[in-house]
């Protein structure tokens, strides 16, 4: 069983993906790569990670999050990070990545963020 299920929906022009499990070394974080990267294949360039089913994210995880971030903003979007669990909201405290990424609480709000 994949340790991380990842669903996209669309808003207003911005791609909402739903992740649910552990963002770990192996599926997770090849999961995660590709399903970024197909959004940005496909010319979508607002993109928000729904993280408020994310249990588990470890380094190969963040990594991931950091090159997606990454990967987006050199095609002239933004990624933004919706409903971190208070686990993974720790842990982008501690890796210093809390001031690289958007974060927002709420959808509306991180939706509106984009215009």
């Amino acid at each position: 069983m994949a340790s991380l299920f990842a669903t996209t929906r669309e808003l207003g022009g911005i791609a909402i993906v739903d992740l649910s499990g552990r963002i770990s070394l192996g599926d997770g974080s090849a999961l995660l790569r590709k399903t970024v990267r197909d959004l940005l294949d496909e010319g979508r360039t607002k993109i928000i990670l729904n993280l408020g089913d994310v249990n588990y994210i470890d380094s190969s995880g963040i990594g991931e999050l950091v090159s997606g971030f990454t990967a987006v903003r050199n095609r002239g979007g933004e990624l933004k990070l919706l409903n971190l669990t208070k686990k993974v909201n720790d842990l982008l405290q501690l890796t210093k990545l809390f001031t690289v990424f958007e974060v927002h609480n709420d959808e509306s709000g991180a939706v509106r963020s984009f215009r």
